[in-house]
């Protein structure tokens, strides 16, 4: 019974009960090359996840992902147009998604104001940045170079580049929050922001980090998105915030922070893309997508307000003391 109270172990068994359902419609679904390409189709949704994970463990929210993935998207698209090698695209987007993200740090750092209410302001900041940059023209697979559109499709090992990306995005991440004084910091800041300061973690500086680490990785996300999908224009990954909150709250970060694992979180967008490309198959529109999402964060609210996981105490000590 203890391995049920484990929210990886839940979900594990929801994805394999899930899995068995489809497969006895559709033994196809579960073939290992569509598994893979499952898996690949969630991996934007993954990395967006990892960065919304480190945000949310801070006491803090980022609506501004997907906006920030479209305009770092364009950007990437805009600068294969003029010539400008991929290395350089590479570096650009990262160091362009992490600028945006330290906007809104310290937006939220320095003046004080509502995380929700910062990355709702910018969301729709980037989304118009877009259309003043290119008047809402799209950008087609016709006026990408093939080198910018074969990257992450490449086929490594049996998984194309964007797969293996995520896998070790979700090592590097998995270390950085276990093993590291910052990984330790999200988790104190969260857990018990008063708490922290006594410790001598700066509670502005942390949350600081967790929007750059977000935006750095929507802003990778979005050359992946755009290269991968072959288009850019104003809306892309429209309302795909929510499934990144939804990935993070099914698995098992808490929404009111300082609790939560990579594995939960990684989980928790698989599961969002087994259903995703599941609806197709046995029939359901896919336009139910944006409601089971929504569904999914209700029921994983309640589960977390019945289980009442105190998450990490790593400051047992200096709250004694406060």
């Amino acid at each position: 019974m203890s391995l049920l109270k484990s929210r990886e172990a839940i979900l594990a068994l929801a994805m394999l009960l899930l899995l068995a359902v489809i497969a006895s419609r559709f033994p196809g679904f579960v073939a290992p090359r569509n598994l893979a390409g499952v898996f690949t189709d969630t991996s934007p949704l993954i990395l967006l996840a990892l960065g919304q994970m480190v945000v949310i463990l801070t006491k803090c929210i980022d609506l501004s992902v997907a906006a920030n993935l479209a305009l770092c998207g364009m950007i990437a698209a805009l600068m294969d147009g003029m010539g400008v090698p991929l290395p350089l695209i590479l570096l650009a987007v990262l160091a362009l998604g992490a600028a945006l993200g330290a906007a809104n740090g310290a937006l939220v750092w320095l003046l004080g104001i509502p995380s929700i209410v910062v990355t709702l302001g910018t969301m729709t900041i980037y989304r118009g940045t877009i259309f003043l940059l290119t008047g809402g023209a799209w950008i087609n697979a016709h006026q990408m170079s093939a080198s910018f559109k074969a990257f992450p499709r490449a086929v490594f090992l049996g998984l194309p580049v964007m797969a293996w990306i995520a896998i070790a995005v979700v090592a590097v991440m998995a270390v950085v929050m276990t093993r590291t004084p910052l990984g330790r910091a999200f988790y104190a800041v969260g857990g018990n922001p008063h708490a922290a300061v006594y410790t001598g973690i700066s509670v502005g500086r942390t949350q600081f980090a967790a929007f750059v680490i977000a935006g750095a990785l929507a802003g990778l996300t979005g050359y992946l998105w755009v290269a991968r999908y072959a288009v850019a224009y104003v809306d892309i990954a429209g309302g795909f915030e929510l499934d990144v909150v939804a990935a993070c709250v099914i698995g098992g970060i808490a929404i009111a922070g300082g609790a939560g694992t990579v594995a939960g979180c990684v989980m928790g967008a698989l599961f969002l893309g087994i259903i995703k490309n599941a609806l197709p198959v046995v029939g359901i529109s896919p336009f139910w997508q944006m409601a089971i999402s929504g569904s999914a964060i209700l029921i994983a609210i309640a589960f977390n307000a019945r289980k009442r996981d105190p998450g990490r105490i790593i400051l047992k000590q200096a709250e004694h003391r406060t």
